[in-house]
């Protein structure tokens, strides 16, 4: 089976939430793809696929999923991958000595968070989440990478608002495997 074809299958089992969680948001929900083991193995199967491809010749070191949907396939694509698993979080949430960045969010900032020694240097790492909007949590994870003196790969997102255009804000190239928004809600 191809990228694409597995795209074609996991879009069909999003659902959609007019106005959620806010006017004239449309809100794409890919949690029913964690219900149904084959679909959730099509998605990981297709990140693995889409890497291999990407990065011949290149070895992934990490993969870093953001807190916190990016919890929920990030392991997953590491194991599959034969590679550690690093997750960033929200301030205050993980313990030892920890490298931050600050990101802009729809009203106010949020820190992130990454374990010090979770990374060694010169590590390459692929950042994982479910969605891109506005770019800032993921350029905030690209940071940390660098704080610690490690490489983005690439960013890769299950679904992205085009229409936000958050990859502007990233320093490596950005994949998404289903096809974005490329418009808000119609109010």
């Amino acid at each position: 089976m191809s990228i694409e074809s597995y795209a074609k299958e996991l879009k069909a089992a999003l659902r959609q939430y007019p106005n959620f969680p806010s006017e004239g948001i449309l809100f794409e929900d890919f949690l029913p793809i964690f219900r149904d083991p084959s679909l959730f193995q099509k998605l990981t199967d297709a990140f693995k696929m889409h890497l291999d491809k990407a990065f011949p010749g290149t070895k992934v070191d990490y993969i870093i999923g953001l807190e916190s949907r990016g919890f929920l396939f990030g392991p997953t694509l590491a194991l599959a991958l034969g590679v550690g698993f690093v997750p960033v979080r929200k301030a205050g949430k993980l313990p030892g000595e920890c490298v931050q960045a600050t990101y802009e969010k729809e009203y106010g900032t949020d820190v992130f968070e990454m374990q010090k020694d979770a990374i060694p240097a010169g590590s390459n790492v692929v950042i994982v989440d479910d969605i891109i909007a506005t770019g800032g949590s993921a350029a905030a994870a690209g940071e940390l990478v660098e704080k610690v003196g490690s490489k983005v790969l690439e960013y890769d997102f299950v679904m992205e608002l085009d229409f936000l255009r958050g990859r502007e804000k990233l320093n490596a190239p950005v994949f998404t495997l289903l096809n974005g928004q490329e418009e808000g809600l119609k109010k």
